[in-house]
């Protein structure tokens, strides 16, 4: 896969680091340290320096109960900061949004690659009955050529006693199969992870995107319990064979390892680190994380062994 002026080969065992920029005030594990523009640039340094292949670049937490903003507040955050970046280094840049006129501004701004929380499917999630489900996200990766990064998500949510009939006859109406009522049980999330995966390439392909342009992320603690983002990360190798597109698997300092650990978000890097190492076991091609340097550093041991009988 080419992003920007560097091919990635996604048919080898290597694992490519993407590096986590949020320029935002309430992020779940680094909020407001990198809102300033010096401060920005300098993290980018240091991930560059620590083994970054692509800085992600966010302007609205994603947290559970955070708070929405404007298009306009989103795209100031980050084409500045992207404009900055751009300037300095030449390192491909991926825009963390699922709001379309961000992504066309922040590829404007010089942006190489989109990643969507929602897989180009927010409006099927966030339309009312009848109401146009054209994906926006869609037609501006497709106009501007862009990789995309898809993430499984939907409407079922991270608490199991909220599946209720409501939320199972909209998630239904969306997807359109009455036989998906089992995606419900926890047991069966791996089946729904690649059902939704698969809808989302759908609507990529019917926008004239190619299948080699599209990278998939399981979407590890997002609309899934505790106990359905440990599975999914105990079965990525099953996902990337059923959907047959690379992988991402973005965990670093999730609740699902705060969790199990019972720790702090600024203390889960060993957590994650095994998240990084169970996804290149298993074959994904990037993995998305806070602390560059040690994760590479791990990434590193793990290619030096894997290839000592070579």
């Amino acid at each position: 896969m080419r992003i920007r002026d560097r091919e990635y080969d996604l048919q080898s065992s290597y694992t490519y680091i993407m590096g986590i920029l949020n320029v935002t005030p309430d992020s779940f594990s680094d909020g407001g340290s990198f809102c300033e523009l010096d401060m920005a640039l300098n993290h980018v340094e240091d991930m560059l320096r620590a083994g970054a292949d692509i800085i992600d670049i966010g302007g609205e937490s994603t947290r559970p109960g955070h708070s929405v903003i404007s298009v306009q507040e989103e795209i100031d955050r980050v084409c500045n900061v992207i404009s900055l970046v751009r300037d300095h280094y030449d390192v491909p840049i991926s825009i963390d949004t699922y709001k379309a006129q961000v992504a066309e501004a922040a590829i404007s701004a010089g942006a190489d690659m989109i990643n969507d929380i929602w897989g180009l499917r927010y409006e099927e999630y966030h339309s009312g009955i009848g109401e146009d489900t054209t994906s926006r996200m869609a037609e501006v990766a497709a106009g501007t050529g862009v990789p995309v990064l898809i993430m499984h998500n939907d409407c079922l949510g991270r608490d199991i006693s909220v599946r209720d009939g409501g939320v199972m006859t909209e998630y239904i109406r969306i997807n359109g199969d009455e036989e998906l009522r089992s995606h419900i049980y926890e047991e069966n999330v791996v089946d729904r992870v690649i059902y939704g995966l698969g809808r989302s390439i759908e609507v990529a392909e019917k926008a004239s995107i190619s299948r080699d342009k599209l990278i998939i992320d399981p979407g590890v603690g997002f609309a899934k319990t505790q106990r359905e983002n440990l599975m999914v990360t105990n079965n990525l190798e099953r996902i990337i064979s059923e959907v047959g597109i690379p992988m991402l698997l973005a965990a670093s300092r999730k609740s699902m390892i705060g969790n199990v650990l019972e720790l702090d978000t600024d203390q889960r890097e060993e957590g994650t680190i095994v998240t990084t190492i169970l996804a290149a076991e298993a074959g994904c091609s990037f993995v998305r994380v806070h602390d560059v340097e040690r994760n590479s550093r791990a990434l590193k041991m793990l290619r030096t062994i894997k290839n000592s009988d070579k």
